[in-house]
């Protein structure tokens, strides 16, 4: 979920959740443009963003391949296999980057 309007980021603070993604510069602008209405800057936790960054390159590189991106695999136990195959795939190649 984006943080980018006001009603999401009273959710998410009604349930105790933490912004993460930084403010949008257009939308601070925006926010600046308002004056005193414009209401506080966000913070963000740049530790917790760098840390969901690292997740979602993952995720996008699991998905890049084929097999889990379209669930054509007919058992959990198939999928299960070919994540764990795209993983050491991944795994190897990070030890070894390409110069």
């Amino acid at each position: 979920m984006a943080y980018s309007s006001r009603a999401n980021r009273a959710h998410l603070r009604r349930r105790d959740i933490k912004v993460v993604i930084p403010e949008k510069a257009d939308q601070a602008a925006h926010r600046k443009r308002k004056g005193s209405r414009g209401g506080r800057p966000l913070s963000h936790d740049a530790d917790l963003y760098r840390d969901r960054n690292t997740v979602e390159r993952l995720i996008n590189k699991l998905k890049a391949w084929r097999g889990p991106a379209t669930r054509y695999d007919e058992t959990p136990e198939s999928f299960l296999a070919g994540l764990h195959l795209r993983g050491t795939t991944i795994w190897i190649r990070s030890l070894h980057p390409a110069e």
